[in-house]
């Protein structure tokens, strides 16, 4: 049986179906409480597992929470034939979770970097992205988290992470205004201090003067 962590059976958990994390009395009492403030009734059929699968999802949504993502940029590469330039990973997509409302962002994110004398796995950048969108974020602090890991993780001569997303806090409730994106950038080094490359990134993401 898979247990949260920080907790024992003495806790009073529920007991887990197999293969799937044990949920604590506590989070399903949650999960029932906000089920009648908004309206329902937890006991009705269709919402009696509700609870436990409201936790267990949550569990999924913030697993960035357990992942270092420096973890991912620890393994190099240096047999590089001498390439020295842009490497770029455009349209990852990702979701996250605002941290005002728990409501969900959905979007994709372009994450390039000028390497110096090593690179790193292409797939590595997207673990990076993902560590830190499966955690409570705002967009700002998403966009600025993966460029510093990836700056002092890879010690490149520049790195740009563009962001673009759509946030259902503004589309589903609040001013309800569908159809609108948010987009967020960090440059660092080059991209930053060199109008050329910075232009050359942009471009290379297909974002022309975006950013």
């Amino acid at each position: 049986m898979t247990e949260l962590t920080g907790h024992t059976p003495e806790d009073g958990d529920l007991v887990a179906e197999q293969g799937k994390v044990a949920v604590p009395d506590e989070v399903a009492d949650a999960v029932r409480t906000l089920i009648r403030w908004a309206g329902d009734d937890p006991t009705r059929e269709g919402l009696l597992d509700t609870p436990k699968r409201v936790a267990r999802a949550w569990r999924e949504y913030c697993v960035g929470y357990a992942d270092d993502p420096s973890h991912h940029l620890s393994r190099v590469f240096e047999e590089v034939g001498g390439y020295d330039e842009i490497v770029l990973l455009k349209d990852i997509p990702f979701q996250s979770h605002c941290e005002h409302h728990m409501a969900p962002i959905i979007g994709k994110a372009h994450i390039a970097y000028l390497p110096k004398d090593h690179v790193v796995g292409i797939s590595k950048l997207a673990r990076v992205l993902h560590a830190y969108a499966r955690r409570l974020q705002v967009q700002e602090r998403l966009t600025a988290e993966v460029a510093d890991c990836i700056w002092h993780g890879l010690k490149p001569q520049g790195v740009a992470v563009v962001i673009e997303a759509s946030h259902a806090c503004m589309t589903a409730r609040g001013v309800r205004t569908p159809g609108v994106g948010m987009v967020t950038s960090r440059m660092m080094g080059v991209f930053r201090d060199d109008d050329r490359s910075r232009k050359e990134v942009l471009s290379l993401m297909g974002l022309g003067n975006k950013g």
